[in-house]
């Protein structure tokens, strides 16, 4: 991977003038067996050829397999159950031979002895509630694994085939070479697992409503053709639940048999509207397309008197999905159903969400808002989003994503108020969600493997969209302040970790790869340049499979700038940014005038601090004192007393000296010279920033090169003509220095606010750390100011009324109240009222 030039630092200086000058480079620690920690990457990254080049593009041989799906599927509500057949069209594109195909069968997942259940370690049991031991029983009892009823070829003979776990190889009649398809048919049926109950990203939800009404989000639902890449063969590594799907883009026919009442969305595009929903339902289901504003396509109204009632008879959804790698649908007679049309490229788009009355008000006002601005913001920096729908489900998964669908989680309270975490949950996981149709549904990395591919990209492009919604948006993740505890920590794992494998998977997957595109595009590369970079891997790679590497070298290639250093660091290592000011020292240019520079040294002598025993010794009786004929020349002489030789000695410097130099010599120049230790071990960019009495600030930018030699320790000179007040290193925390307190000259005093609490000893008050409001109300997204203000209101209105009742006569109905016939059939769903 090529090297650039170290040419920005340079010129930056340069054009401070009296400001930062650049100097030495401290040879300190370096040693001849020291790694070099920016060496490039081609031991660890493969080997260039015909498929992945070099460049990071797809090679002019790059293949990938396609696999259409053509399914009917039949949701049993009341034995939660799900029976399926489908019927695969499998398109070998790879110049391989192959013998059988490998099957995916994630629904194994929840067998009671699946490798996830054997291979994982046992929660502590204490502190065990009623519901974690039930829990705990659920599962084991609980039986969801797939039934593979039929395996069988185009002409209906039966397929010899083999289940592995998560896995079932089919053993083909004939070899499948290059070039050609093969059919089969799977039937299959499996028990839904309960979501709430057992966990999972698919799975049911039941409401304590008299009907025992249900949300039914369904994912990993029917099996699925593992990958085969010229990467890895066949990508067959088990599901544990962490490492999540690696698939095949292909053409979906699916048509979903459920009771009448119900509602399903769905991948893809509903093909038969006229069938399964009410001339008023597609009236408003047009109108809401060509409305930028959500509007109801199903009211809650409707809804409301939908799940009061169970139909006997059931109705089928059909849905046709292209070029997508999976399908996944959602199924309950509670839905509300919104809908704005949506413009990206020219083209509209469907963005959509459902949700049961429980969710509301919080998703009418917000999740349908989320998802447009999520295809704005993700289709600025990569392509325009290329499907035709977007939709967001509210249910008992709390974030997952599938092509055009994702199963999102936050509600609000039951009495419709919500905390501040609770809104600003929904729209991150909203965002986060449907950002996944970009990574990894369309630039389609394998995830099973590498984790950060998807989840860390997705989570920094969130983080962008995060920003874009309002000012100071409290993003969780991305701000390299935000990641600094936990690489600051122990039981690290480099990024680079297959993702079953990873310790701590949101810091790790998440956050740490996130922060680190962050500290690239802001820190190392620039905005320009990453953008440039970022956009040209997404467009290489869109509908494609893209490993690690091809990223790594697209954005070097794109850009021109030698990141080796930055993806062995940030990516392969575990070292932290660790940056301090060991060292500062001051040096003032000596005027050599001797009336100037005397009295300099005389005001310095006469500030030094006195010693002890010279105070002591002070009023004691001396010996000249009793004989003063022992004075002479030097008992009156003054070392720092200005004499005729230095006069004439000054003046004859001055004769020889040209005007600029003279000039120089006036100038009142300081040089601070300024020691940089890095003892964290990650190469890191140097921000300095000097702050001088008279308030005005400058800042210094070296790359993060200046450590390419083993160095451990750096110098700088500032030159300035006024004193400096202080240095800061990392003055706008942007590069996760994971120690702040050695970052600044002169050192500042932490000043902890100590909270005292009535009657007694130290901790173990109520609120305090480790006690009930030490964790800031988590599980329900913290505080709920909202409650409390309703409260208040209601608490005021009912005092009111009791000084002043109101009278008998009918009383116009006052601004912003409910009324009757709100959220008409055509209205925006933000008037929507909460369940």
């Amino acid at each position: 991977m090529r090297r650039a030039p170290l040419a920005l630092s340079v010129a930056y200086v340069a054009l401070l003038g009296f400001g930062f000058a650049l100097a030495r480079q401290d040879g300190a620690g370096t040693s001849p067996t020291k790694a070099d920690k920016f060496r490039q990457l081609e031991e660890i990254l493969p080997t260039p050829n015909e498929q992945r080049t070099a460049s990071g593009a797809p090679g002019s041989r790059y293949w990938q397999q396609k696999v259409d799906y053509s399914i009917e599927v039949k949701l049993d509500e009341s034995a939660r159950s799900l029976e399926g057949a489908e019927v695969i069209r499998y398109w070998n594109r790879s110049p391989d031979v192959l013998s059988y195909l490998w099957v995916q069968l994630d629904m194994n997942l929840f067998a009671p002895d699946s490798h996830s259940v054997v291979t994982s370690s046992a929660s502590s049991l204490d502190n065990s509630s009623f519901e974690s031991i039930r829990r705990m029983l659920r599962r084991k009892e609980f039986d969801g694994s797939a039934r593979i009823t039929a395996v069988r070829d185009a002409s209906g003979g039966d397929l010899p085939h083999t289940v592995v776990g998560t896995m079932m190889r089919v053993d083909l009649p004939a070899p499948l070479h290059p070039g050609d398809n093969f059919h089969l048919a799977i039937d299959w049926n499996y028990r839904i697992n309960n979501a709430r109950e057992i966990g999972g990203r698919t799975g049911y939800e039941v409401f304590e409503d008299a009907q025992k009404n249900c949300i039914f989000e369904m994912a990993q639902w029917f099996p699925r053709l593992a990958a085969y890449t010229d990467v890895n063969g066949w990508q067959h590594k088990q599901y544990l639940g962490s490492g999540e799907f690696t698939l095949e883009f292909g053409d979906y026919r699916v048509a979903i048999t459920v009771p009448e009442d119900h509602v399903v969305a769905a991948s893809g595009v509903l093909q038969n509207a006229e069938e399964v929903l009410s001339p008023e339902q597609r009236a408003r289901w047009d109108e809401a397309r060509a409305s930028a504003t959500p509007k109801f396509v199903i009211t809650p109204e409707e809804a409301k008197e939908n799940e009061g009632q169970r139909s006997e008879g059931t109705k089928t959804w059909r849905f046709a999905a292209d070029n997508v790698r999976d399908f996944a649908w959602a199924s309950s007679r509670k839905f509300i159903w919104d809908c704005a049309g949506h413009e990206i490229g020219g083209r509209r788009v469907d963005a959509m969400s459902f949700y049961p009355k429980e969710a509301e008000p919080l998703w009418s006002k917000y999740s349908t808002q989320a998802i447009c601005h999520t295809l704005d913001v993700y289709s600025e920096h990569t392509f325009d989003y290329p499907y035709p729908t977007a939709i967001s489900v509210n249910g008992p998964v709390g974030g997952m994503e599938y092509p055009m669908i994702c199963f999102n989680g936050p509600r609000p309270e039951k009495d419709g108020t919500y905390s501040k975490g609770t809104k600003y949950g929904l729209i991150s996981v909203v965002i986060h969600e449907v950002g996944h149709n970009f990574f990894p549904m369309i630039v389609n990395s394998d995830e099973r493997q590498w984790a950060w591919m998807d989840e860390g990209i997705n989570t920094f492009l969130q983080y962008l969209a995060e920003q874009r919604w309002e000012d100071e948006y409290p993003s969780s993740r991305g701000e390299p302040r935000n990641i600094t505890g936990y690489m600051g920590g122990t039981d690290l794992v480099p990024i680079m970790t297959s993702a079953d494998s990873v310790v701590n998977l949101g810091s790790n997957a998440y956050a740490k790869p996130a922060t680190a595109l962050n500290v690239l595009r802001e820190t190392v590369m620039g905005r320009e340049l990453f953008d440039f970079a970022f956009k040209t891997y997404a467009q290489r790679w869109m509908f494609k499979r893209p490993e690690p590497a091809d990223f790594f070298r697209t954005m070097e290639d794109a850009s021109a700038v030698d990141l080796d250093w930055f993806w062995r660091g940030w990516f392969y290592g575990i070292e932290k940014c660790d940056l301090s000011l060991s060292k500062i020292r001051l040096y003032t240019l000596d005027t050599r005038d001797p009336n100037v520079e005397k009295e300099l040294q005389r005001e310095t002598r006469d500030s030094k601090p006195v010693s002890l025993s010279t105070l002591r010794n002070a009023p004691l009786p001396k010996r000249i004192d009793a004989f003063p004929e022992l004075a002479d020349f030097y008992n009156t002489f003054d070392d720092l007393d200005v004499t005729e030789a230095d006069i004439e000695a000054y003046a004859k410097l001055v004769e020889g000296l040209k005007a600029e130099d003279k000039e120089l010599l006036q100038s009142k120049l300081r040089f601070y010279v300024v020691d940089v230790e890095n003892k964290g071990g990650l190469p890191s960019p140097v921000v300095l920033e000097a702050q001088y009495e008279d308030g005005t600030r400058e800042e210094l930018r070296v790359p993060a090169e200046v450590w390419r030699r083993g160095i451990t320790k750096m110098t700088r000179i500032v030159m300035a003509t006024q004193p400096v007040k202080s240095f800061v290193l990392d003055p706008h925390l942007e590069t996760a220095d994971v120690e702040l307190s050695d970052n600044v000259w002169p050192p500042k005093l932490d000043e902890t606010r100590l909270k005292l609490e009535a009657g007694g000893g130290a901790g173990g008050g109520r609120g305090g750390p480790g006690g009930p409001g030490g964790r800031g109300g988590a599980g329900r997204g913290g505080p709920n100011p909202m409650r409390e203000a309703a409260e208040r209101e209601k608490k005021a209105a009912d005092e009111k009324a009791k000084e002043d009742p109101p009278a008998k006569a009918e009383r116009p109905v006052e601004a912003g109240a409910p009324q009757q016939g709100a959220g008409s059939t055509s209205g925006s769903p933000e008037g929507a009222g909460g369940g």
